[in-house]
């Protein structure tokens, strides 16, 4: 078994590993708490902010007391040295839980942080979609993998790899959402109907209750005049389905990671770590609105 992780030194405030539900929080009273929901975080082009989104959004979630699961399905890891882990020997990674040779309960792991745990990822993950090409049913493993942590978390968030491969395929296929980050620079719209289309054919197949709930700017500056018209563009586009929330290009933000914490605990004060506080209620009450999830099912292969 290849490595899995644990707390890099130097953190504050251990947690304790999610076994029950947690209260609504206050901030979304009056909104019903997600149960046992698992949102994709996916956009296919590389530095749109998408492990940036992923981490500090399910670290805020968390300090708004819901039970949270960060898995990390990008090879590169990102996501697992965003949360302060690295590797170990002891503790399974979700490249053996896709390949079927650990469950859920190998892989999960606590943060030093109350209410967020982790599945993390190496660079062995890399080869999984080779070993994946003959295996029965190969678009639903991370979806099986991951059906005992609903029982446990209120929100599963997964960090998508930038591609629109089969590891992508899974996460759509185990996903009740999709949240797309989008960078505010020119071209902000290319590659999305691509990854659209692949949300439409995984619906179609594979997981008929898969929804995008919500395209999310990053690295906004409203101070620009390219900011300003990326935004209008995106709104114009898609409507309101775009998040409210805009997450700042940030110094801070981007410093937040050489820290191996989030910007929620790098810097509480700071625009980016209200920003993904703000996005986190946003996306509590986006959640509300979608249906029960659907039964895990057979499909065509990908």
């Amino acid at each position: 078994m290849s490595g899995g992780s644990v707390p890099v030194s130097g953190h504050h405030g251990p947690g304790s590993p999610p076994r029950g539900r947690s209260e609504p929080v206050s901030a979304s009273a009056e909104v019903e708490a997600p149960s046992g929901r698992v949102i994709a975080v996916a956009n296919q082009k590389g530095g749109v902010g998408k492990t940036t989104t992923a981490v500090n959004l399910a670290a805020a979630l968390a300090e708004q007391g819901h039970r949270v699961l960060l898995a990390d399905l990008d090879p590169q890891g990102n996501a697992t040295s965003g949360v302060g882990m690295r590797g170990a020997q002891d503790t399974a990674t979700i490249y053996e839980m896709l390949l079927g040779d650990a469950t859920f309960a190998d892989g999960e792991q606590a943060t030093a942080w109350s209410n967020l745990s982790l599945i993390a990822s190496t660079i062995d993950l890399a080869g999984a979609e080779i070993e994946l090409v003959s295996a029965f049913s190969r678009e639903q493993k991370l979806r099986r993998a991951l059906e005992p942590a609903r029982e446990v978390y209120d929100l599963i968030v997964i960090d998508c790899p930038p591609s629109l491969g089969l590891l992508t395929v899974n996460a759509l296929t185990a996903a009740d959402g999709v949240l797309v980050p989008i960078q505010c620079e020119y071209y902000a719209l290319e590659g999305l109907g691509a990854l659209q289309r692949n949300v439409e054919l995984v619906r179609t197949n594979l997981n008929p209750g898969l929804e995008i709930i919500g395209y999310v700017l990053t690295m906004h500056d409203g101070r620009t005049r390219l900011s300003q018209q990326v935004s209008a563009e995106v709104t114009g586009h898609f409507g309101e389905r775009v998040c409210k929330t805009r997450v700042p290009r940030s110094v801070r933000l981007a410093e937040a990671p050489s820290y191996a914490q989030p910007i929620t605990v790098f810097d509480p004060a700071s625009r980016g770590a209200i920003a993904y506080h703000r996005l986190a209620r946003e996306l509590v009450e986006r959640l509300a609105s979608l249906g029960t999830p659907a039964p895990i099912a057979g499909g065509p292969r990908a």
